[in-house]
């Protein structure tokens, strides 16, 4: 993610310039942080690097958080990850192929913590799926009142066969990453943890952040 502190980086584009020899295929970005006119540029370029996109919602109310489902619309990204308003979002995004994976839990503030219970997750994460959801977007690492790999484990068995799992937030450490894995996760974000260089203590700069990554899955 070309986020830090849940805001798009203000150099985006040229982080991504530094970062292509990478080959980097999933980058995504926020709805904070950048214009719209700044994030259809960012969108579209990384498109043209091959990679597939991502727009994740940190928008705290429920208007800003759908007119951010109609900025993902507009400038034509592949997934939406975030928000809570399943069925309007996905009115929104119906005909425009873009995968939706809302939060489950109660999200708070900014940046985003999560609340809920294990079954506020599973019931949450099990409709989500039913309404026609790819998945969800779980803030595992930020749980107020829940154990992290708990609920990815609950999350992703309400996920069922074909819903994805994406955990985001405070995946910061390798550790972290084998334990998302080993509790079913298909995918995580990572942001900040790069751009502060506390990923891979002793590896400074951003692309040795992100070799370490890479090299994590």
């Amino acid at each position: 993610m070309l986020t830090r502190q849940d805001r798009t980086v203000p150099d985006a584009l040229e982080v991504l310039a530094r970062i292509a020899p990478l080959g980097l295929t999933h980058i995504g970005f926020k709805d904070a942080g950048a214009d719209a006119p700044a994030l259809r540029a960012l969108n579209a370029r990384i498109k043209a690097m091959g990679a597939r996109t991502y727009l994740e919602v940190v928008a705290t109310s429920p208007e800003d958080a759908l007119n951010a489902a109609r900025l993902a619309v507009s400038i034509g990204v592949d997934h939406l990850l975030g928000g809570t308003q399943v069925p309007e979002t996905l009115g929104i995004l119906r005909g425009t192929g873009i995968k939706y994976y809302p939060f489950p839990g109660i999200p708070i503030g900014h940046p985003t913590r999560l609340g809920g219970s294990l079954a506020q997750i599973a019931a949450h994460t099990a409709s989500y799926i039913a309404q026609g959801c790819a998945g969800v977007d779980l803030l595992a690492y930020r749980a107020l009142e829940a154990d992290p790999i708990a609920l990815t484990q609950t999350a992703r068995a309400a996920c069922g066969a074909h819903g994805k799992l994406i955990c985001a937030g405070g995946v910061a450490s390798p550790a972290r990453i084998a334990a998302l894995r080993k509790a079913g996760a298909h995918a995580f974000t990572i942001g900040s943890a790069a751009f502060d260089e506390t990923f891979a203590p002793g590896k400074p700069g951003l692309m040795a952040q992100l070799q370490e990554i890479l090299s994590c899955v």
